[in-house]
């Protein structure tokens, strides 16, 4: 039977042996992916708004990628971070598999990227901020994210950056890993190169965010796949003239063909250039992760 047991304090919405779509108002679709998708919900008893990804089954089945939603239900249910979308449960029927998550009024990045071209130093130096603080989360959590991109932040209520979509991600002890995965224009050296990746995969990411959020575009952008790996492998690109000298300076120490050169997360975070032009609401939450 499905019977409230308990409350979760966060969201307040009772935890339940068995939840099914009926405990839920299904409103506007807030986005489409590759196996289904998202919709507003409220929960009928508590009316709590969140959002609703609704996966189909059987396309999961033909891509065979259950494993791969597995680990992402497996990694988000343990991630608690102000700058992560919340994973609050799961159910399913017989033919879908519903993700009861955080929602974001703000939107996806990638869409108000492309609203307003790109955006001024302070909005992108608190966005890198705010996610360079979450990956440091998820590193200590040994959770490698992998495919950092506009698409997969979202903004929160009070415009803060949220990391969403996991599907990519993996939970590794050693943080050592060797699949190939990921965006084209965000894919680091030593993916392409076939090499054994570690975190710093992530923190390139970070580099290419914030020259695509400051500029518009990605820095290695082709008309090609193959061009773009060649332009990656060789790390070549080049700034625009309007760029300031900070955000310039961030951005080569982060984008190094070798992952070890790369500025480390906490130094991003430390940089003049974020620590002039930050406005991040919630305070840092990686001295907690590293304790």
């Amino acid at each position: 039977p499905n019977i409230p047991r308990a409350v979760c304090f966060h969201c307040r919405i009772p935890i339940q042996k068995m939840w099914g779509i009926d405990d839920f108002e299904i409103g506007r679709p807030l986005g489409k992916g590759r196996f289904g998708t998202v919709y507003l919900a409220r929960e009928q008893n508590t009316h709590f708004i969140l959002a609703l990804k609704v996966i189909f089954k059987s396309a999961l089945e033909k891509s065979q990628l259950e494993h791969q939603l597995r680990r992402e239900i497996e990694i988000l249910s343990h991630l608690r971070h102000p700058n992560i979308l919340r994973f609050y449960n799961y159910f399913h029927d017989r033919t879908r598999i519903y993700l009861m998550l955080e929602y974001a009024p703000g939107g996806e990045l990638y869409k108000e990227l492309q609203k307003h071209e790109h955006f001024e130093e302070t909005r992108t130096a608190t966005y890198i901020e705010e996610i360079s603080d979450a990956l440091i989360y998820c590193h200590a959590q040994k959770v490698i994210h992998r495919d950092i991109k506009p698409e997969n932040l979202l903004l929160g209520l009070k415009g803060e950056l949220k990391l969403a979509d996991f599907g990519w991600s993996v939970h590794a002890p050693s943080l050592r890993r060797t699949t190939f995965c990921g965006t084209t224009d965000y894919l680091a050296p030593e993916m392409i190169d076939g090499r054994t990746h570690d975190e710093n995969v992530d923190v390139w990411c970070v580099g290419v965010l914030c020259f695509e959020c400051l500029v518009g575009y990605a820095p290695f952008e082709a008309p090609t796949r193959n061009e773009t790996y060649k332009r990656i492998a060789e790390v070549k690109f080049t700034f625009p003239t309007w760029i300031p000298d900070g955000a310039k300076d961030l951005i080569s120490k982060t984008l190094k063909r070798t992952p070890s050169l790369r500025l480390s997360l906490k130094e991003i975070i430390k940089h003049p250039w974020v620590k002039k032009n930050s406005r991040r609401i919630f305070p840092p939450v990686y001295k907690a992760a590293e304790q």
